[in-house]
């Protein structure tokens, strides 16, 4: 498992006079991908960093609105989330611009996959499109769609009162495969985790409640509208309630130019241990 070693902190201010900040690794004439983080963590967590200077990729992960240095955005949506991303793209000059979600920014990625901002998206654990899959869904996911479908207000202020970074941990482990417990507390992956979700309740908790409760809408973009290519990558040791009931096998049917693949020696930290495999794939694209 890779050593995790700091990014380097980078930001821009948008036009609103917000900041949208990110870190970054690999070499500044790399092929940029844009990692978007799960549930939770702002971007000082990223993957792979060992492997980018031999793959000619440049890796930026991104806060999002309210979590670590990104400034708040309390309208914050999917559209607000890709209109963000363009800026940053433009102000920076990307091309051939690939994507990686995990868990719960999987959704942020397809909807900048979407809006053709990547050329090529990786979704990692990814959550689903939830409401396609509710018959498959566990009783408490599905009351969440439906609180959120009620009261989303409600639902986010709720969610406010109660998470921070550590309460965020305890969902994470405590819902976790028996392989991904062992390494989140067994291995210097854990603290790294912890780290970045310390970073992004670093402006308290509005940000995630937020991301989560646009998290649990409607997905910004039909899968079936997705123009460019999309790696689904899943373990089947998975057991996270929030990611894929079927481990991507319905949205692999739904995304015109989807692979799926799933390991079967894998739970849902397979961004970390199958990093190499995952941007191999991606460069690739």
């Amino acid at each position: 498992m890779e050593e995790h070693v700091p990014g380097t902190p980078c930001a821009i201010r948008l036009p609103d006079r917000r900041d949208l900040a990110w870190s970054e690794w690999g070499p500044p004439d790399g092929r940029p991908v844009l990692f978007v983080p799960g549930a939770g963590m702002s971007g000082v967590l990223g993957f792979g960093t060992d492997l980018l200077d031999a793959l000619g990729l440049r890796l930026l992960a991104l806060d999002r609105p309210g979590l670590g240095r990104s400034s708040p955005d309390p309208h914050k949506s999917y559209a607000t989330w890709v209109a963000d991303v363009g800026h940053l793209v433009a102000a920076l000059g990307l091309r051939r611009v690939l994507g990686a979600g995990f868990s719960q920014g999987a959704p942020f990625a397809v909807a900048l996959a979407g809006a053709g901002l990547l050329d090529a998206v990786a979704v990692v654990a990814g959550q689903d499109d939830l409401r396609a899959q509710r018959h498959l869904l566990v009783p408490e996911v599905a009351g969440l769609l439906d609180g959120v479908d009620a009261d989303p207000a409600g639902v986010e202020r709720e969610v406010a009162g109660v998470a921070d970074a550590g309460w965020l941990w305890q969902v994470i482990v405590s819902t976790a495969a028996p392989v991904d417990r062992a390494r989140y507390e067994g291995t210097r992956l854990g603290a790294a985790v912890r780290a970045a979700l310390a970073d992004g309740f670093a402006q308290g908790p509005a940000g995630y409640a937020r991301d989560l409760v646009t998290a649990l809408g409607p997905w910004p973009v039909h899968p079936e509208d997705v123009a460019v290519p999309v790696h689904l990558w899943y373990g089947a040791h998975d057991t996270s309630p929030v990611h894929s009931p079927d481990l991507g096998a319905a949205l692999a049917a739904r995304f015109p130019r989807a692979r799926r693949t799933v390991l079967d020696d894998e739970g849902g930290a397979l961004l970390w241990t199958r990093a190499r495999e995952v941007l191999s794939a991606l460069a690739g694209a």
